[in-house]
């Protein structure tokens, strides 16, 4: 995968200064919860979904946490370096 890097300079892929809760929001934003559980099939997507319940669980759960990380990091690539989306 390609260096790319956001408007700080940062390089996307080591989430400097990016929190969970921040990338969770921007990844319901993007695909909704409906559309994550598709792309990662996790349960927290799936039944009674809410960002409090999806944050609680992927910080007790560091293999769900690194999945939605990726995605994370896969999507905001392809925005930075024109790419169709994942």
């Amino acid at each position: 995968m390609p260096d790319a890097r956001d408007a700080n300079g940062h390089l996307i892929r080591e989430l400097h200064g990016v929190t969970l809760a921040s990338i969770l929001e921007y990844l319901v934003a993007h695909y909704g919860f409906a559309g994550l559980d598709a792309r990662l099939k996790l349960n927290c997507f799936a039944v009674n979904p809410s960002v409090k319940s999806s944050l609680t669980f992927l910080r007790r759960t560091s293999w769900a946490r690194a999945k939605v990380e990726d995605l994370y990091v896969c999507l905001r690539t392809a925005e930075v370096l024109g790419r169709p989306l994942p």
